[in-house]
């Protein structure tokens, strides 16, 4: 599959280290490359001001990751021969993922936060940054920051942070804007539950990386709101999509293993009838 599918848990692991691990298990079964997390503590994500007028967002402490969850799921998602990659919301995150993640990833909502962008960056591994909400501007300076603080691997995801997005509203050609601006790969990361868009933002758009928001049962915090899939359909997907990229073939005109038995039936040029005349007089019905 020439295009990386990352699995995004998000805050459908509910702190359960045996569930964070039966997602690793199945992101590599479905065939995706890397399966994402995110390491965030709720007093350093919302404001005190927020926290304290607001029951549905301190509800979310509920779902924070474990730091020590860190290690055992880096381990199961290598030992399955897929990428481990989290997103920091913190500054501190920065320093405790860097011993188990291959890649970090900065959210759309910390995108202005340059800061958090060069950290990263200055960890000398590959940083993917999300860009929904974003203006070429906005997305202009963070990519100043992360190139300035070192990073030489940079991947761009284009999204429209609405959970679920409406597929009329994906953008996607947002897509081809962006790698023409900052001439680096570019990404979807998905939020529309679409196949349809999915395989637009690949084949029509060229995506190297395609994120999405996965669940294992439905029960997971976040499925209800309806933007995650569950594993049998992004299967299906990627089962479809390994099929259209097999079709593209090598590129070169010339027959092959499947028609050359049908070579010989062509008509012959010197009479216009089926087969040449060779074949006419060898053929043996049978």
């Amino acid at each position: 599959m020439p295009v990386k599918f990352i699995a995004e848990v998000s805050s459908n692991h509910a702190r359960d280290l045996d569930r964070c691990l039966e997602f690793v298990d199945v992101t590599a079964r479905i065939g995706c490359g890397a399966v994402k997390f995110q390491l965030f503590k709720l007093d350093e994500l919302f404001a005190p001001e927020i926290l304290a007028r607001s029951e549905k967002h301190r509800a979310r402490r509920a779902w924070e990751l474990p730091v020590d969850f860190l290690a055992p799921i880096a381990k199961r998602a290598h030992d399955q021969g897929i990428e481990f990659c989290c997103t920091p919301f913190y500054l501190e995150a920065v320093d405790e993922l860097f011993p188990h993640v291959d890649f970090y990833k900065v959210a759309s909502y910390e995108l202005l936060w340059h800061p958090l962008i060069a950290a990263c960056a200055k960890t000398g591994k590959p940083v993917v940054l999300s860009t929904g909400m974003a203006t070429l501007d906005e997305i202009a300076a963070a990519v100043k920051v992360a190139r300035e603080a070192g990073c030489t691997a940079l991947t761009l995801l284009h999204c429209t942070s609405s959970y679920p997005t409406p597929p009329h509203e994906a953008n996607l050609a947002a897509m081809g804007t962006m790698a023409r601006e900052f001439g680096c790969p570019v990404g979807w990361s998905d939020h529309t539950v679409s196949p349809a868009v999915v395989s637009r933002a690949i084949h029509k758009w060229g995506a190297s990386e395609v994120e999405f928001h996965l669940d294992l049962d439905g029960k997971g915090a976040e499925y209800a709101a309806g933007h995650c899939w569950l594993p049998d359909q992004m299967k299906a997907l990627l089962d479809d999509l390994a099929v259209s990229f097999a079709a593209d073939g090598d590129g070169k005109k010339e027959p092959v293993p499947a028609e050359l038995s049908d070579r010989e039936w062509r008509a012959d040029p010197s009479d216009g009838l089926r087969p040449l005349v060779g074949t006419r007089f060898s053929f043996n019905p049978r």
